[in-house]
């Protein structure tokens, strides 16, 4: 409802919104815009979609997102490795954060919170020592397709996130993997007696969602045609959390709701985009998001329920 509240004001208020042009083969438009810029918020909602689900958190998403474009920008510039070898040991990078997370939350059981914050710090740390903190620029139209390119005039980085969502919406409601991750979100010690492998799962989540994660920072890197280890990913882990929160996917686990984390990251794009095109300021955006996200996860707690029910009968009286 909100998201459909906040298209409606654009379409009415903000002239040039749903303008759509197709040229050289390729779509363009603010629509367009906002699912191509947004693909790295979708794809880190749908690795934490799974985290959250199974009561957890990942706050290294972001560092993750910074360290892979490092990695594949500095195989490719200054080792003259190939792109696909770029790409594969940025995401293979990834998934052994993700491991280190899973395997120290599983093992050490220390709480998610505290290691992937370590991680957080741990990952663009890496990154800026591998790049001397430098940024890493490149002209490689093979990688560039990944953040830019098109396929059939539809962007190629939309077409990854529909691709990964389906891989994972299919795992979560046709196999029994998706009914282990909710089972343990619900009650991990009675789907640990229940002979649930938790500590496998609960791992693989962890790695999921680096691994979403590493994509981002792939598609990242791409778009702008360079390794911003300072800026990549930055505050991008608060943007995937609230989307999959407004998606209504519980904080405590239980039931993932992988389309309402997609819809969330719309919002906030949407959201984003439209303060942009009003020459709103940065610093003025992050408030904006902030209050308007905090009215949206009121509307879902059982506190705003009552209020409404005792507003109907008011109204139904007069």
């Amino acid at each position: 409802m909100a998201l459909a509240a906040l298209l409606v004001f654009n379409l009415i208020f903000t002239p040039g919104f749903a303008r759509i042009e197709l040229r050289d083969g390729r779509l363009f438009g603010t629509v367009v815009d906002i699912f191509q810029n947004g693909a790295p918020v979708m794809l880190l909602a749908v690795g934490m979609t799974l985290v959250i689900a199974l009561g957890g958190i990942d706050l290294s998403v972001g560092s993750v997102m910074a360290l892979s474009g490092a990695i594949a920008a500095l195989l490719m510039t200054e080792h003259g490795q190939a792109v696909p070898t770029g790409i594969v040991a940025a995401l293979a990078v990834a998934l052994a954060v993700g491991a280190l997370n899973g395997a120290l939350v599983t093992f050490a059981g220390i709480q998610p919170i505290i290691v992937t914050l370590v991680t957080l710090v741990m990952g663009r740390g890496l990154a800026q020592t591998f790049t001397h903190d430098q940024k890493i620029s490149f002209e490689i139209p093979t990688f560039e397709f990944i953040g830019n390119g098109t396929v059939l005039g539809l962007p190629f980085p939309a077409l990854v996130v529909a691709g990964v969502a389906l891989c994972v919406g299919l795992l979560l409601r046709k196999t029994s993997t998706g009914l282990y991750i909710e089972a343990m979100g619900g009650n991990p010690q009675a789907a640990r007696l229940c002979g649930v492998r938790v500590h496998v799962i609960r791992i693989l989540a962890f790695m999921a969602c680096s691994l979403c994660a590493g994509m981002a920072g792939l598609i990242a890197a791409a778009d702008i045609k360079e390794a911003d280890v300072a800026n990549a990913g930055l505050y991008l882990e608060l943007d995937a959390i609230l989307a999959v929160v407004l998606g209504g996917t519980s904080l405590t686990g239980g039931r993932a709701n992988l389309m309402g984390s997609l819809i969330g990251a719309v919002f906030i794009q949407t959201l984003t985009v439209m303060l942009q095109m009003r020459g709103v300021i940065t610093e003025h955006t992050l408030i904006i998001k902030a209050i308007v996200a905090l009215a949206v996860c009121y509307m879902q707690t059982p506190a705003f329920e009552k209020l409404m029910q005792r507003v109907r009968p008011a109204e139904a009286k007069a």
